[in-house]
């Protein structure tokens, strides 16, 4: 396959002065070490752009909101459909992000030679790398490589694997701490998402609790907006109302009911459903995350759990999570309840960060306690876009 070539996006820093395009650029250019910083910047970017459409999009393929306004694909997807046609710009988005950052690494290798494992901007490009692959891996139902044939889905959790050891090595080689937790991170929530928990503990408790790892935003233009405020704030897109979070007190689900000036509870933007808003995300350039020390304890839980069938044990772990927000100490007499205790802690914990859905589906997949049935009846995985289906030969 031909590769593209790959744009990049220049982040200027103005003050007090005009800046004018230089127009296009040679190619050649960007074969530079000069260039890479650049390259890694527009692998963040694309992350991002993708990411932030699988939390408002996933937020209603699961349980996080109600669908209450007046966009064709949420109201399609209110319905439990998730179609081709409707998802295109999703797939095409996650599928750039996860090339631009495979392809730029490539590119990075041949430009840096032998200091390419000790160069951060290297270990941020295997982040960007595995976490994209981490979104397609959780959401999509199948795996499609640069025009390839359709394979698992899981073939996605390998590769991000694969990338988050990579930024491992990378990290110790140069002493980064932060980005060595956050490969760490990366790496334990696909581990488990393979089966592997002994392994994604091990990566989880070597992760401090207050760490967090985030796709960045900022409101200096639509594109590097994280887009919550126009679906929920100002226009009633997604309520809160309906959902098992609707007014639950609790610092992990910020929200508000609005009212109308007299008083009464308005509606949102499809005329009719009560409006109760997101708070999580009240400005366009509040970061999202994709990792954090508090999920790596209720990955730990989740092991307990699933190995050795340790409700005490998990309940500690869930437990030095809440206290960590301030909250009191949840308590369980079996297994049962260990697993309705975990599975609502990681809805609270991750609420509106884009892995609800990939939960809740593998959850569905499960016997015995572990098992939710919450997505009966809905389709279950995001299909191949419309656009990949068309123009691909392979499928």
């Amino acid at each position: 396959m031909k590769k593209l070539i790959l744009l990049i996006a220049f982040v200027v820093m103005v003050s007090g002065c005009d800046v004018q395009n230089p127009g296009p650029i040679e190619e050649s250019s960007l074969n530079s070490e000069e260039a890479v910083p650049g390259l890694v910047i527009g692998m963040s970017a694309d992350l991002s752009f993708a990411y932030r459409t699988t939390t408002y999009w996933g937020s209603i393929w699961a349980d996080e909101q109600t669908h209450s306004g007046t966009f064709s694909a949420p109201t399609v997807f209110s319905s439990g459909a998730i179609n081709s046609e409707d998802v295109n710009p999703w797939w095409e988005d996650a599928q750039r992000a996860r090339w631009v950052a495979e392809d730029g690494l490539e590119r990075i290798e041949e430009i840096l030679g032998n200091s390419f494992n000790n160069n951060p901007n290297v270990a941020k490009a295997y982040l960007y790398a595995g976490y994209s692959n981490r979104i397609l891996g959780e959401n999509a139902c199948y795996a499609v490589i640069d025009g390839g044939e359709r394979q698992p889905n899981t073939v996605h959790f390998s590769r991000a694997e694969d990338h988050f050891t990579n930024a491992l090595e990378v990290a110790d080689n140069i002493g980064d701490q932060n980005l060595y937790n956050a490969a760490l991170a990366g790496r334990a929530s696909v581990r488990a998402a393979q089966g592997n928990w002994t392994g994604a503990a091990n990566d989880a408790a070597n992760v401090p609790i207050e760490y967090r790892f985030e796709a960045v935003y900022s409101i200096n233009s639509s594109r590097e907006n994280n887009d919550w405020p126009s679906r929920t704030t100002e226009r009633g897109e997604y309520t809160v109302w309906g959902t098992q979070w609707e007014g639950v007190n609790d610092p992990r689900l910020p929200q508000e009911v609005q009212y109308t000036s007299e008083g009464d509870t308005a509606t949102a933007a499809n005329g009719t459903t009560p409006w109760i808003t997101q708070l999580k995300y009240a400005s366009d350039g509040t970061n999202i995350a994709l990792s954090k020390g508090t999920e790596m304890l209720l990955i730990r839980a989740e092991m307990e759990l699933r190995e050795n069938r340790d409700f005490d044990a998990a309940m500690d772990l869930i437990n030095e999570g809440r206290d960590y927000h301030g909250l009191g100490d949840l308590n369980a007499n079996n297994l049962e309840e260990a697993w309705d205790h975990l599975q609502t802690e990681r809805g609270k914990d991750m609420w509106l960060e884009g892995r609800r859905f990939w939960d809740l589906r593998r959850w569905y997949e499960d016997s015995g306690p572990a098992n939710n049935n919450y997505l009966e009846g809905q389709d279950k995985c995001v299909p191949i876009g419309q656009g990949e289906l068309d123009m691909n030969p392979n499928l």
